[in-house]
């Protein structure tokens, strides 16, 4: 889901106090200064659309303090956090990856004091959890409405993107996801966590590892401007990947990027035209191929841990003379992921979180006389 959409519930009772402030819903310049007084400099929560410059503004216009006074026990949630506590009913959880953007560090596992010291700080999940981690069977009323049985439990999630990068199946450092939408975004495994808000770049911590990443205006949004799905097809049949084109584009739909090169004011370059479209795509895909590497070089540069292979997720997955291409800019193995659906990593993280119960469950049930259970 997610992870910047914010709610302001009722602690007690699940009922919303205030309209929804959704994932892209920029905030006021009043909360992003605010934000920038407390936060160190270039915080990725600071940010128009975070979660803490949301739950400022319900600070700034006394909406959280007139619920309190009516005794509504108000606090933040993340959609995730908000449906998973309609099944579970525990107050106050979230995870990692969600309340990255709210201002939580996941590497100390807890709120700076420079947060955790603001007076909305009560407002925020008392427990973040690592992503999987078990929270709580659901409720009677839960299993009454919903079908499930009793016994199911409800774990920590994540974001959307990174349930995605989860699906994919990476699990070693220098292992990566390239997503291929309407924009190209790259995430990769390191062993070392790398933030710069200059280019966009942050990590969210997976495990004992981090996946760092960051996302270029280019992609497939720039293809559509010029050709239809049909057309794509097939004029990348036309395409040779190992002869050169000629040309050095940077595909933008409009001025500006951020990663890997952070400049507003950038112009789209794709001139000359060419006469003969299969020639003009393929300088298009030549060009996005360059700037994927570039954006792995830069994360590496930065100080993550080299790329060592790519998968690819999204709608460019399937070309396979772009893959070629990528593949010789990289000069590393890319393959298309055999899963890239965020509702299949999800899934994979609640068998961990599944797994993760029975084994606190067999250490709780041994004898006095046994060897606790090791759970990691």
């Amino acid at each position: 889901m997610q992870p910047q959409t914010g709610l302001l519930p009722g602690r007690d009772t699940g009922g919303v106090l205030a309209p929804a402030k959704l994932y892209n819903e920029a905030q006021g310049p009043e909360a992003v200064a605010a934000a920038k007084v407390v936060a160190p400099p270039a915080h990725t929560a600071t940010a128009s659309t975070s979660t803490l410059c949301k739950g400022i503004t319900w600070h700034q216009q006394g909406i959280w303090q007139q619920a309190a006074a009516a005794g509504a026990a108000p606090c933040l949630m993340h959609q995730a956090d908000w449906l998973a506590y309609l099944l579970h009913g525990v107050p106050g959880v979230s995870d990692w990856n969600n309340a990255l953007k709210l201002g939580f560090d996941p590497d100390a596992e807890a709120y700076p004091e420079w947060l955790a010291s603001q007076e909305y700080a009560k407002l925020f999940p008392t427990r973040v959890l690592a992503p999987s981690a078990p929270i709580a069977p659901i409720t009677a009323a839960s299993a009454s409405r919903t079908g499930l049985p009793g016994s199911c439990i409800v774990c920590a999630g994540t974001t959307d993107s990174i349930a995605a990068f989860v699906a994919a199946g990476v699990s070693e450092v220098g292992e990566a996801v390239t997503s291929l939408g309407s924009t190209m975004a790259v995430k990769l495994l390191s062993d070392k966590r790398v933030d710069d808000a200059a280019y966009g770049v942050y990590s969210h911590r997976l495990g004992d590892r981090w996946l760092v990443g960051g996302a270029s205006n280019t992609g497939g949004a720039v293809l559509k401007q010029y050709f239809t799905n049909q057309q794509l097809q097939e004029l990348s049949e036309r395409i040779d990947p190992r002869q050169p084109s000629g040309l050095d584009y940077y595909p933008l739909t409009q001025p500006g990027e951020r990663f890997p090169i952070n400049d507003p004011h950038m112009q789209p370059r794709l001139e000359p035209r060419t006469a003969d479209d299969a020639v003009f795509l393929q300088g298009m895909l030549k060009g996005m191929s360059r700037i994927e590497a570039q954006a792995y070089k830069l994360l590496s540069d930065l100080g993550a841990s080299p790329v060592k292979s790519v998968l690819t997720a999204g709608g460019g997955a399937v070309n396979e003379k772009w893959t070629a291409m990528r593949a010789a800019a990289l000069g590393i193995p890319v393959a298309a992921a055999r899963e890239g659906e965020a509702s299949y990593g999800a899934a994979l993280l609640a068998r961990a979180g599944w797994r993760q119960h029975q084994a606190q469950q067999a250490g709780a049930s041994s004898t006095s006389a046994g060897v606790a259970a090791s759970v990691r």
